[in-house]
């Protein structure tokens, strides 16, 4: 059985009808989307709800999820702006070491030594 991916268009269609109608025109570009990524998800939520309670933002970091496209994304808007991992990190508000694993998985350093082994 094939698990669907959740109608974000629809729960944030929803979501604006019942706290913020009057923005929905404002926020009709992305309501209008065929697909979400991740990213798309998180910068929606970052501008739809624009509050700095720490509590909740230390949660909700720990809860992401980041699908392989949304990975390699961020990999690659880290390639093009020439950012380190501190800027990319701080960018897209995830930890250094996620980067660096991730560019490790998906993009393997071809300037490894060969070390045969013993």
């Amino acid at each position: 059985m094939k698990k669907l991916p959740p109608d974000y268009g629809k729960i944030y269609s929803d979501l604006i009808d019942v706290k913020y109608p009057e923005k929905k025109a404002e926020y009709l570009f992305f309501l209008q989307k065929k697909r979400y990524s991740a990213l798309d998800i998180i910068n929606f939520n970052t501008l739809l709800f624009k509050k700095n309670d720490r509590a909740v933002f230390v949660f909700n970091q720990k809860h992401r999820f980041y699908d392989k496209k949304t990975i390699l994304e961020i990999l690659n808007y880290q390639k093009e702006n020439r950012l380190n991992n501190m800027e990319t990190a701080r960018h897209f508000k995830i930890s250094r070491n996620s980067l660096s694993k991730w560019k490790k998985i998906f993009w393997p350093n071809k300037q490894q030594k060969a070390n045969p082994p013993i």
